[in-house]
């Protein structure tokens, strides 16, 4: 598949032209106390308190986020694409307290939802060209960013999470299709191939 560009520049930051702000987020019960508090989190500077409300307390990732990670090598994947793991010997610097969190900007949102589908479409053969792969990456975390373009709940929770920091667990029954071999197979992990999906398709029968 080939891709142009519409709203970004090749070899440009891809948020560069998207000004951003410091905001907070909260959620009161009636008699006053706090159920949820998030302060000092990054948004676009067009969200509303509604979009920043949901993106913070709904869609961030709250635990199991390294502040230290390093990229996974792969030979056929492009450096920029690799997916990424926590750090162990960087995180055993830090006090034990700071070694692990939770998202705190959309950008970690953004670029682990659309570096995990360039991930995934690189490694099925989607795009002509890495140039093409990079088009798609660039243009898709500028149309999250600017609203013009937004997956449904279970990718904002679940995509990402292990090709971004390499978060991982035990099969949940998930299964998926090898792109090398076309066949539907078992998942091992409940991560690296989640469930993006939440509405399905039943077959109709005439039960009348």
């Amino acid at each position: 598949m080939k891709f142009e560009r519409r709203f970004t520049t090749a070899g440009q930051e891809t948020y560069d032209k998207i000004p951003f702000r410091s905001a907070s987020s909260e959620i009161r019960n009636p008699d006053g106390t706090v159920v949820f508090s998030a302060e000092n989190i990054e948004v676009p500077e067009q969200y509303s308190q509604v979009a920043t409300d949901i993106l913070a307390q709904k869609y961030f990732r709250k635990a199991g986020v390294a502040a230290k990670l390093k990229r996974v090598e792969e030979n056929d994947v492009p450096s920029w694409l690799w997916r990424s793991v926590p750090d162990t010997k960087a995180l055993e610097k830090l006090p034990e307290d700071q070694r692990y969190g939770g998202e705190t900007s959309a950008k970690q949102v953004f670029n682990r939802l659309v570096g995990t589908w360039t991930y995934w479409a690189w490694k099925a053969g989607y795009f002509s060209s890495e140039d093409d792969a990079r088009t798609y990456y660039d243009e898709m975390s500028h149309m999250l960013a600017c609203q013009m373009a937004a997956p449904n709940s279970p990718q904002w929770f679940n995509t990402g999470l292990h090709w971004a920091y390499g978060i991982d667990g035990p099969s949940q029954g998930h299964f998926y299709v090898d792109y090398k071999t076309g066949k539907m197979v078992k998942s091992k992990s409940s991560y690296e191939h989640p469930q993006p999906h939440a509405c399905f398709i039943q077959s109709v029968s005439d039960d009348l």
